[in-house]
Formats: C-alpha cells, structure tokens, sequence
C-alpha cells in the first residue's frame, strides 16, 4: 500500500529517489503516463492487474484504442538503482512537465509522480471543490 506526499528532486539524469517507505513494494516497478499530466508507477503484480484490464477493451472503439496505447505505449520498465532511484526517461519528463522538483504521492496501489508546481495547483483546485466532489461521489455511494 502506497500513502503520502513526498518532495524530491531529480538529478540532472532524470533520476527520482523512491521514498523509502515505498522501495520494498517498487520490485520491478513499470513507470507511464497517467491522467492530468502526471506520471504513473505500478509494482509489477498492480501493473498486471491493469494491463490484462486494458487488453480486454474493445478494439473496434475508438477512445478504448487510445487509452490503451497512452498506458502501454507509454509504458516503461523502471528499476530501482542500489540508492532506491529510478529512471524517468525524457519522454515522460516532457509529457509531465518535470523539470527538478516532483511530488511523489503514494494513491494505494499506484504511486504518482508530480511536476512540483503542477501538483500544488492540482492539490489547490481540488481542495476548493471539495465539498462538491464529496457530494458527486455521495451519489455513487461513496
């Protein structure tokens, strides 16, 4: 289980230090793109979980296709390095905007990975609209 809010920085070659918290877990970590321009970290076992969910969808639909090439296109393998770092690779730096100062958050089964700045103006619309999204999800039961 992946919980909190963590800053770090990465070095100049796109290596991100893995809270310590979460290293045990990120055996085999798969790193994406994710929505809202944020990166996406799974452990092996979650990320299979998701994939074989992808590869169900309908090929004949349009947004199904789509998706699923934004996740497993996107996908990479993201070891963990002896000091508990892993390689964001340039091309999800780009897509996520990440220049130096990334939040890493940990959402349960999936860890995200935040531009700093992105994160703090993600995390202040959210907090504004609480109150609302709380009312949306009442009405699904949550």
């Amino acid at each position: 289980m992946f919980i909190g809010e963590y800053q770090h920085n990465l070095d100049e070659k796109g290596r991100l230090a893995v809270p310590a918290k979460f290293r045990q877990q990120m055996r085999g970590a798969i790193i994406t793109r994710g929505l809202d321009k944020c990166l996406w970290v799974f452990n092996k076992s979650e990320w299979e979980l998701l994939a074989q969910k992808l590869i169900a969808l309908p090929l004949a639909q349009a947004n199904s296709r789509a998706f699923v090439r934004l996740m497993l296109a996107g996908a990479m393998e993201a070891p963990l390095d002896v000091q508990g770092r892993i390689l964001v690779p340039d091309y999800l730096r780009r897509y996520s905007g990440l220049k130096k100062s990334a939040i890493v958050a940990g959402l349960y089964n999936r860890i995200e990975i935040w531009d700093e700045n992105k994160w703090q103006n993600y995390k202040s619309k959210t907090e504004a609209s609480s109150d609302d999204i709380a009312e949306k999800l009442s009405e699904l039961g949550i």
